[in-house]
């Protein structure tokens, strides 16, 4: 892999891994600040793309037309979908799909855009796995899961429509960007996968857990990717 693009929602998902790049070259396009540059002596585009999944979309096709990136490690924080899966616990996508998509009226599952021919867009294995072994290593006082990411524009904090979201699709955790990036990079043929750290629990007490423990969580998520692009 020549150069790999690393998409963060927001400045706090980014920041740290650009002041650890050198060799660094800033373009602003869509709004956006594309930092190109060097991070563990590996080639890498590390961007802002902004809360949303339109954001997120952009942002993919930018990498891919603009830095012809030979693959994407979306970083983030969620909520956690599973009793399991801890504050400050990381999620490694083996697939992710979106959850506020409903074309059921034209004999569509929930979750699945219609005329696509898949349900949801499944992450590049190696990568996945590449992420699993460095998070165990970089950051053992935590867990690792692999599992189904699902995104939609809405922050969950609600018990019941989370519930929801758990019986129709099943997810490991939730958040609003990571499906969005996965269906861009599906369409261009690009290796993709999606790191979350867990900030809450996507229930009443979110809006509360958030705020607490969204630093510590972006900490996990940083330490695995400047070790796991180290790897590549």
């Amino acid at each position: 892999m020549n150069l790999i693009g690393i998409i963060g929602a927001m400045e706090e998902e980014v920041a740290n891994l650009k002041e650890h790049m050198t060799e660094v070259s800033v373009t602003t396009k869509a709004s956006m600040e594309f930092n190109k540059g060097k991070l563990n002596g590996k080639d890498v585009v590390v961007v802002r793309c902004g809360i949303g999944k339109v954001n997120a979309g952009i942002c993919t096709q930018i990498l891919v037309d603009d830095y012809k990136v030979d693959a994407i490690i979306n970083t983030g924080i969620a909520g956690s979908l599973k009793n399991e899966i801890n504050i400050g616990d990381i999620v490694v996508s083996t697939d992710a799909l979106q959850h506020d998509v409903d074309a059921t009226n034209f004999g569509y599952p929930k979750g699945q855009i219609p005329r696509m021919d898949v349900l949801s867009f499944p992450a590049d294995e190696q990568l996945a796995e590449l992420a699993q072994e460095v998070c165990r290593e970089v950051n053992p006082e935590i867990s690792v899961f692999a599992g189904r990411v699902v995104s939609g524009d809405q922050f969950i904090s609600d018990k019941d429509v989370k519930n929801r979201i758990i019986s129709d699709f099943g997810g490991f955790c939730t958040e609003m960007e990571g499906a969005a990036i996965a269906q861009g990079a599906y369409l261009n043929h690009i290796p993709f996968v999606v790191l979350r750290a867990i900030s809450d629990k996507a229930d009443d007490s979110a809006s509360v857990d958030y705020p607490t423990f969204e630093r510590e969580a972006i900490g996990h998520c940083v330490k695995l990717v400047e070790n796991m692009v180290k790897r590549l």
